[in-house]
């Protein structure tokens, strides 16, 4: 996915080491019920749509923006479905992030599923019972999406 700007300006200072940065994800429904994917181009997986908010924009409308820059598919937030914190991931260049993805539930109203710049190699809707391969926590989101459960976070618990 693009590195942007200014995060490429706390590199410049701050290197290889760990940042802690926003991100935002969706559970994309169309009218029949299937679920907007992508095939991420940096590591070939299939996963939810998702991507870092700029300084200052919301995360809703970062994600109707994500969803729109990737693949073409005009979205509404309808509510909040998760909020987590992920795991280290190091990249090829040694890059180390930590993000707090923050998930909602959208619903397309416009626009044709298409890799719409180059983080994806393919775009699609997928039924729910015919997903491909992706992480645990991809199918956990869509479950969360289309329960009546409110939003989900990690309880605390005593050590």
């Amino acid at each position: 996915m693009p590195t942007p700007d200014f995060i490429r300006d706390i590199r410049a200072a701050a290197g290889h080491q760990l940042l802690w940065l926003p991100g935002v994800s969706a559970v994309v429904f169309d009218d029949e019920g299937r679920v907007l994917l992508g095939q991420r181009a940096d590591n070939l997986k299939w996963a939810l749509i998702s991507g870092i908010p700029d300084p200052g924009e919301q995360p809703a409308a970062a994600i109707v923006r994500e969803v729109q820059e990737e693949t073409g598919v005009e979205c509404v937030v309808e509510r909040l479905v998760a909020v987590r914190s992920g795991r280290q991931v190091t990249y090829p260049n040694g890059d180390i992030c930590q993000f707090m993805d923050i998930c909602f539930r959208a619903r397309a109203v416009g626009g044709e599923a298409c890799v719409n710049d180059d983080e994806s190699l393919e775009v699609g809707w997928f039924a729910l019972d015919a997903l491909p391969v992706m992480t645990e926590y991809h199918h956990f989101r869509i479950k969360q999406a289309l329960s009546d459960d409110p939003t989900w976070f990690e309880p605390i618990t005593s050590d």
